[in-house]
């Protein structure tokens, strides 16, 4: 167990916790009463923002984790830490306006492909030094 993996999971829970209390604050900003998700669109890219960091911290926490293990604590942390400044970076700019979203979405994208791509080169690696039994 790496303490920083373990730091960079804890600050990406974090940031999902925000980014979630941000569709309540939003709800009560522009009266959308739930369970309704539409009817205006500063709320749909703040609830869109929510969705989207759910659906990409399903790839990234396995991937953190099997690259520290696999490869390295420490460069597993730096690619999770980018991951967070893409995330962060990706919300901001998508909170004022859905064009803004794509440098955050890519660097988050990138360091995800890069946790999954390593992971898979660790793991395999690791097979292949098994003896045979």
């Amino acid at each position: 167990m790496s303490p920083w993996t373990s730091l960079v999971t804890v600050l990406a829970l974090i940031l999902y916790f925000v980014v979630t209390i941000n569709v309540g604050r939003a709800r009560f900003k522009y009266k959308i009463i739930p369970p309704d998700t539409t009817g205006n669109p500063d709320f749909e890219r703040v609830l869109r923002v929510q969705q989207n960091t759910l659906e990409q911290l399903i790839l990234f926490l396995p991937a953190l984790w099997l690259f520290s293990i696999y490869i390295n604590p420490i460069w597993a942390s730096a690619l999770g830490m980018a991951w967070i400044i893409g995330r962060i970076a990706y919300a901001w700019g998508y909170y004022q306006a859905a064009e803004k979203r794509g440098i955050g979405f890519a660097i988050s994208s990138l360091s995800n492909i890069g946790l999954i791509l390593g992971s898979l080169i660790g793991i395999i690696l690791y097979l292949v030094k098994l003896p045979n039994t």
